[in-house]
């Protein structure tokens, strides 16, 4: 199961047949990491793309610092605060799997954060003062007329931050957790076939990414016809 290219390398199709195994493990604890943290991340930045909208300025100013902070760091810097930094703060060690499900769970939350508030803030205004004008208070009009409309606009970018959140998952390789990109390493270290691990990984992603992007070029056709 090898074959030769001009160059004479010699691909051999083994090695991703025996690594297989392996890196579907991996990919399958990628796909958790993600659906984890994007599902955190969603709730997370539900309550903050609010407060971003809030007008009672110590919810704007707490929800506005948040969001600034993490869009304006790396995610890998924020893995490494959660891992490095805060057990040497708390004294105590936080194992690898806690410590990327809060990182990304807390960086997706800021992205999301800032998808809920252009979305709220794409609802026609007219929509808020009919609630009111109707005697809803500020939260109900929120909570019945312009959050479940902003939730029907924003599942397409929603899904965009599923998929770029997924690629970036590879990020916790770095603290030994075994996903996809990690698995990859291990594979090469044992193989030293570094281009047909490395290509196998990438097709991977390629096929946990390609129908995600798929249904939100759907959802986002089904939701121009309803327009």
């Amino acid at each position: 199961m090898e074959g030769e290219d001009e160059m004479g390398y010699k691909w051999s199709w083994n090695v991703i047949v025996r690594s297989f195994p392996l890196l579907l493990a991996g990919a399958g604890l990628t796909i958790r990491l993600t659906c984890i943290a994007v599902g955190m991340g969603i709730l997370i930045g539900t309550f903050v793309g609010i407060g971003r909208v809030s007008k009672n300025k110590f919810i704007f100013t707490l929800s506005s610092i948040y969001v600034n902070f993490i869009r304006g760091t790396p995610l890998l810097v924020q893995l490494y605060l959660f891992y490095f930094g805060l057990p040497a703060l708390l004294g105590f060690p936080i194992p690898p799997f806690p410590a990327a499900i809060l990182s990304m769970s807390i960086n997706s939350g800021a992205y999301v954060a800032e998808i809920v508030r252009a979305g709220i803030q794409s609802i026609d205004q007219g929509q808020m003062e009919a609630a009111r004008s109707l005697g809803m208070t500020y939260h109900q009009a929120m909570k019945y007329v312009i959050i479940p409309q902003t939730f029907k606009r924003i599942i397409p970018p929603l899904g965009n931050e599923f998929i770029a959140m997924l690629k970036d998952s590879s990020i916790v390789s770095v603290i030994a957790l075994e996903e996809l990109v990690r698995k990859g390493y291990l594979v090469m270290g044992r193989t030293f076939r570094s281009f047909e691990v490395w290509t196998a990984v990438a097709f991977l992603f390629l096929f946990m990414t390609f129908p995600i992007a798929q249904l939100v070029n759907f959802a986002e056709r089904r939701l121009k016809q309803n327009d």
